[in-house]
């Protein structure tokens, strides 16, 4: 199949235009499928600057990269102008050191991380292993902290980390994130099974009432974002408190990750997701304003409307 010359001159100044270039579904912050997802967390652990095309915004660009590269699916990877390959090819070589390589970084640190498996954890996981032969038990936490077991094969250049007699396979993100884990078993009225505690993950996301709040923002120590539609601000908002929109986003990946963050919705409901995605970016002291500008009006301010 022939490609447009005006299409492929597009592809080309795409591809050379930054030194990595990550053709996906969706953007880096929000990705629209579960490939490019891994890619992303891939390229973000060790080289974040780089540029991405979202084929779903322009059907050109989506049929014609496959061409353009002879490579069938999407994502793609290209550095310094050439062709990496897709998801599997990249994590491969996240793996095995590979894209550290050819990136012109230091080889990755491959050191197993030092884990516990408890006895009650142990004991379940070799009831699950016996008479399986050739499997091992697999554990991944992605570039959001969420963690997930799986029991198969092991795969090249996985990391192996041993405790309490049980041999844990890692990929080397998760082996940089699992740092003084710990695995459990534990039952619960909604079912049993295997718990992580993960002492290198951001801390969890904090209630913060509208009584502290207002304390931080008069000594100017928190940044108050609202998460509301434009409407919903247009009839009550509280001064100085920032709009997470496009812009807000960009200012918030170049702040350090150690300032202290708020969000705000309505009720405190909604505000609370977008509170944990940031946590999960790696911002350690991220807070959730209970009962959302509602309770600002009933505590702090009535002269701001509830609705």
């Amino acid at each position: 199949m022939s490609l447009d010359e005006a299409i492929r001159n597009r592809i080309e100044e795409q591809v050379n235009n930054s030194k990595v270039v990550l053709f996906m579904k969706g953007t880096p912050r929000q990705p629209q499928c579960g490939f490019s997802a891994k890619t992303v967390a891939a390229l973000d652990s060790v080289w974040p600057d780089y540029a991405s095309v979202n084929v779903l915004e322009d059907e050109e660009i989506r049929e014609g990269i496959k061409v353009y590269s002879n490579w069938p699916t999407i994502p793609q990877l290209y550095i310094d102008g050439e062709l990496v390959g897709g998801c599997d090819i990249v994590l491969g070589m996240l793996n095995t050191g590979e894209l550290h390589q050819a990136l012109g970084l230091e080889p990755p640190d491959r050191t197993p991380p030092e884990l516990t498996v408890t006895d009650a954890a142990a004991e379940k996981i070799r009831q699950a292993m016996a008479g399986h032969e050739g499997i091992d038990l697999h554990f991944q936490i992605d570039a959001n902290w969420d963690s997930q077991f799986n029991l198969a094969p092991a795969q090249e250049g996985e990391i192996a980390a041993e405790s309490n007699g049980i041999k844990v396979m890692m990929d080397l993100a998760t082996a940089q994130r699992a740092r003084g884990a710990t695995i459990d078993w534990t039952s619960t009225m909604t079912g049993e099974g295997l718990t992580i505690n993960l002492p290198e993950a951001p801390p969890p996301v904090r209630d913060l009432s509208v009584k502290d709040l207002k304390s931080k923002l008069d000594a100017d120590e928190i940044l108050l974002i609202d998460v509301r539609s434009a409407e919903d601000r247009a009839r009550a908002s509280i001064e100085n408190a920032a709009v997470l929109d496009e812009a807000m986003m960009d200012k918030l990946a170049g702040m350090p990750r150690e300032t202290e963050l708020a969000f705000m919705c309505h009720t405190g409901v909604s505000s609370r997701g977008a509170a944990e995605y940031f946590r999960k970016q790696g911002f350690t002291r991220v807070n959730n304003v209970t009962g959302g500008i509602d309770a600002w009006s009933k505590e702090i301010d009535p002269s701001v409307p509830v609705y």
